[in-house]
């Protein structure tokens, strides 16, 4: 099995390098920019579009040129990645089956990476000594930049891929992407559970294992509407309003941050106790859209239904599965997805389906035999069930047991 896995460290960077990152994602932020315009006046024209060599021989025109020459002074490489990615988005944006927006202009402050696609460019130095023999920080080289030093809190473990540098928080990180080929595994476990998603929980399993929901932007929503509220009163793009800005980004990375740390605990705890996992196929981009509605047909219950959608985006349910997805697939399990419909309103011992069996959010009481159980519990069961059944007939699910 092929791993590919990413690793993010925390650079410490000297004043120096600061400014050459900020002006290397200048450069990128403008080659985009440059690119995209002349893409969209070649659209107007009716002419189609520049391929992406196209793209590259002028960006080695603007590079040697007086007028853009200041792009020489950043690496080459994330210039022309980016003329990869805008490439890629603009077929994107034309692919009849499944079109995406179509890519807009980037603006300052905001998208701060740069990404070195060619692993033989970047060296790594994990013991690095003084003049004295005393340790230092790991150093990472950046072509460039230079030797940069980070805070090293995991291995890094595989064949080094693709390296990208990004400002976040007020600090510059590193992602490191990584490959290492191992044996296929085999799972320690033989027990498959079912999942259900909520907000009064953040997953309860069908062997009544229960989660405590994630409460990361609940618990700093009033401060951080206190700091917005100062913000508004400062004067724009002034010194005091960009020192509020920072702040404020601040507490929203600390609030991801939160969130992140504990969809892993969930996922790595799951993952390594059951080889199977069955979650519902949920489109959690419909279920948090607005309710609003618009001017001729207004939408019903707009606040409450804003509460909800902010409790379930706290909950993080798409980071949840994608990381139950990998992990499993890491340890040899396997993640099943599920058709959602009724599965809070069926019995789990007789199969009826009522919408009378679940008449608050936590009691389940079926109406035609009487069963009672958590809410919760009964639908994760009723999930554990559907995934079990569309797997009945391949090779290896008899070993699986609930």
């Amino acid at each position: 099995m092929l791993i590919r896995r990413v690793v993010r460290y925390r650079l410490e960077t000297t004043p120096e390098q600061d400014n050459l990152l900020f002006r290397a994602v200048g450069c990128v932020r403008f080659v985009w920019n440059r690119a995209l315009a002349i893409q969209k006046s070649y659209l107007d024209m009716g002419c189609g579009v520049l391929s992406y060599v196209e793209l590259a021989r002028c960006l080695t025109t603007w590079r040697n040129s007086d007028a853009f020459g200041f792009l020489a002074e950043s690496p080459s490489q994330p210039q022309q990645q980016v003329l990869r990615y805008l490439d890629r988005a603009l077929k994107d944006a034309f692919n009849p089956t499944s079109p995406k927006r179509f890519p807009v202009f980037k603006r300052k402050g905001r998208d701060n990476s740069l990404r070195y696609p060619d692993p033989e460019h970047i060296k790594i130095d994990l013991k690095p000594q003084d003049a004295d023999g005393r340790r230092l920080l790991p150093k990472i080289f950046l072509p460039r930049i230079g030797w940069v030093k980070f805070r090293k809190s995991c291995i890094i473990g595989g064949e080094i891929r693709n390296v990208t540098v990004s400002r976040s928080g007020g600090h510059w990180y590193v992602a490191i992407q990584t490959e290492k080929e191992v044996p296929d595994p085999v799972h320690p476990a033989t027990t498959a559970v079912g999942g259900d998603r909520g907000v009064a929980n953040l997953l309860t399993l069908s062997d009544g294992t229960m989660f405590l929901p994630v409460t990361a932007y609940r618990d700093l929503q009033k401060r951080l509407a206190k700091e917005q509220k100062k913000l508004a009163h400062k004067v724009k793009f002034s010194a005091n309003w960009k020192q509020q800005k920072a702040k404020i980004t601040r507490l929203h990375q600390r609030i991801a941050e939160t969130r992140k740390t504990v969809l892993h605990q969930v996922s790595t705890a799951i993952s390594k106790n059951h080889a199977v996992v069955v979650l519902e196929d949920l489109k959690v981009q419909n279920m948090t859209a607005s309710a609003k509605g618009t001017v001729d047909a207004p939408g019903r219950n707009v606040r409450q239904k804003s509460g909800l959608n902010k409790s379930i985006l706290d909950q993080g349910w798409g980071m949840l599965k994608q990381m139950l997805e990998y992990k499993l697939q890491w340890a040899g399990g396997m993640l099943l997805l599920v058709d959602p419909a009724y599965t809070s309103q069926t019995c789990s011992v007789c199969g009826v389906v009522d919408a009378e069996n679940r008449q608050t959010q936590a009691v389940f009481c079926c109406q035609h035999c009487g069963h009672a159980d958590h809410a919760d519990v009964n639908a994760a069961q009723n999930i554990l069930a559907r995934g079990l059944q569309s797997t009945a007939g391949h090779a290896g699910v008899a070993c699986f047991t609930a």
